[in-house]
């Protein structure tokens, strides 16, 4: 018999995705400067002490898959790349986990969508995905550098891996199910010996 979650982590994440829903629906309707993080509370039927036991603000709601989403790149990218790799090995391996990724996000067409005219629409949160990105590229030079890839190597794979991805989300536009065949198709262009 497969292990089966306990009944409080579903509650826990039940209540979880409420507060997500939401968000996503307020912030779709009024805009995200226009949203209190006691309009989403009173949304998802649950206290404000409910909505900060979860999330420390309404950024963090747009961004409540983040830690999950790193920790899939790393898991994936530690998985596929040999040690002490070159640059034409680093960059199909990070090709292929930017990939993966891409269809991970995509799953759900409906809330990428929407995250993505949030941050497309919203300064602070174009900044946050900024910097989110930077902290991807960061861990992925860390890890490449613990597998014996050389500088050059470790910084320049993941930069390309992100530009890769810009351009994907750029050619995509609308359309989650183009993401990953965009980003395939910019990792194509790219001439790594």
């Amino acid at each position: 018999m497969p292990d089966r979650v306990p009944l409080r982590e579903r509650k826990q994440q039940r209540v979880r995705e409420q507060i997500i829903k939401a968000a996503f629906e307020l912030f779709a309707e009024r805009g995200y400067a226009h949203v209190t993080v006691a309009d989403i509370a009173e949304r998802a039927e649950v206290g404000r002490t409910t909505f900060f036991r979860y999330f420390g603000d309404k950024q963090e709601v747009v961004f409540y898959d983040e830690q999950a989403i790193l920790d899939g790149i790393i898991e994936r990218h530690r998985a596929l790349t040999p040690e002490r790799p070159t640059l034409a090995e680093a960059v199909e391996h990070l090709r292929a986990a930017t990939v993966a990724i891409c269809e991970d996000v995509t799953a759900d067409p409906e809330r990428y969508l929407a995250y993505l005219r949030l941050v497309n629409e919203t300064p602070e949160l174009r900044d946050r995905s900024t910097r989110k990105f930077a902290l991807y590229t960061g861990t992925l030079t860390e890890n490449l550098r613990e597998r014996g890839a050389t500088d050059l190597v470790a910084t320049l794979a993941p930069q390309l891996a992100l530009a890769c991805f810009n351009t994907a989300v750029q050619l995509a536009g609308d359309d989650p199910e183009a993401l990953p065949r965009a980003v395939d198709a910019a990792f194509d262009e790219l001439t790594v010996r």
